[in-house]
């Protein structure tokens, strides 16, 4: 128990908030419920995410040979929205844990620091492996059996203190600690987070359908975003808050007082003529030590097309032809339907002129179908303005 204690107070130097422990014996029923979501195509698009993977993670001796103890750590990054400032250009919306700096580096270099500090009280090195967010260990599954919080219905973890609003990590260690146990909590009868996703990628309680996640579909597809998602995105760019903001345990959580997670001007929203605009020097530049990079610049400026057909502000046209006429395919034809979303005559142009230009078989058949779209707006123009 001294032991504990010990790391307990080094952990609140850290500014560590939340720890618990667990023991390092299998998550066996954690594997199966992940294995049959990998086998109901529930996890299509990560292909990171494969059968090896949960079953190394779900066994901490496979990951540390001589583990003892898992320490199960959550970090708030709740901060309030901030207001925009972006010359008046339509804005993108960014999940709240991007908008300050990765949290992957502050992280682990804490939990490195808080590792060393107990070697030296204890006269030994200590062997330990530190996760965070990036790698095989079931974090969800930890912070779950050592009491950290229980799980929301949105499959996230939710903490008495701190919401959902929270960073999770793991330090595996050789260390034998006394574990904790898990709290007896659920979300009961609540089921608010369930019909607020709007693609409807809550499928059922605890269970997500990641090929409907708007999450995974601004930072993880590389690809096209099915013409069913794409109206259903609103206007995120990168992540999504919205089964967070109306989870009833997130009504009166503190602000975390981290400075690395204060909200940065500029990434709280983003203005998506700029994010057209960039080039890859550009995007690197602005976007270093954020996790916004993930996204890859591509992958912003195509989120950005759909946002911006999704506002459907005619200003957005002339971005938009710019886009159909110098981005990569994958972009030009997700601006191609933004245009044929928002209509009009410029509109129309913009896309007859990329199709007598245009050699990718994608891009051209988006083009025809936005310009089928345009043309009809146009066409039901003064219709529309008598009524």
């Amino acid at each position: 128990m001294l032991l504990k204690a010990q790391v307990q107070i080094l952990a609140r130097q850290e500014a560590l908030e939340l720890l618990g422990v667990a023991s390092t014996e299998p998550f066996s029923r954690e594997a199966e419920v992940a294995l049959k979501r990998l086998d109901q195509g529930l996890m299509d698009g990560l292909p990171w995410f494969h059968e090896e993977r949960v079953r190394r993670g779900a066994d901490p001796q496979r990951l540390l040979s001589g583990a003892k103890s898992i320490l199960s750590f959550a970090v708030s990054y709740y901060v309030a929205t901030s207001s925009p400032g972006q010359d008046g250009q339509p804005l993108g919306r960014v999940a709240r844990y991007a908008w300050g700096m990765d949290y992957h580096q502050v992280l682990k270099g804490r939990l490195k620091v808080l590792i060393e500090k107990l070697s030296a009280c204890l006269g030994r090195v200590i062997r330990y492996k530190v996760y965070v967010d990036d790698g095989p260990m079931l974090d969800r599954a930890v912070a779950y059996r050592a009491g950290v919080g229980w799980y929301g219905k949105n499959t996230n973890i939710l903490t008495r203190r701190l919401g959902s609003w929270v960073f999770l990590a793991q330090v595996l260690t050789d260390l034998e600690l006394e574990p904790d146990t898990p709290l007896r909590k659920s979300c009961g009868r609540c089921r608010a987070c369930i019909p607020a996703c709007p693609t409807g990628a809550i499928v059922a309680p605890y269970v997500v359908d990641n090929r409907r996640c708007i999450s995974y579909h601004t930072i993880e597809n590389r690809g096209v975003i099915p013409r069913e998602i794409r109206p259903l995105m609103g206007d995120w760019v990168f992540g999504c808050d919205l089964c967070q903001e109306i989870c009833p345990v997130n009504r009166r959580v503190a602000h975390t007082k981290e400075p690395a997670f204060q909200p940065r001007e500029g990434f709280t929203t983003l203005g998506l003529f700029d994010i057209l605009a960039l080039t890859e020097e550009d995007f690197q530049g602005r976007f270093r030590g954020s996790p916004i990079r993930r996204a890859t610049r591509v992958g912003l400026q195509r989120n950005a097309c759909i946002a911006l057909g999704n506002i459907s502000d005619t200003a957005a046209v002339p971005a938009l032809a710019r886009a159909l006429r110098e981005g990569a395919a994958l972009v030009r034809g997700h601006a191609a339907w933004a245009l044929g979303l928002i209509g009009g005559a410029a509109a129309q142009a913009a896309l007859e002129e990329a199709l007598q230009k245009e050699h990718d078989p994608w891009v051209q058949e988006e083009a025809t179908l936005a310009l089928a779209s345009a043309s009809e707006m146009v066409q039901l123009g003064p219709a529309l303005a008598r009524k």
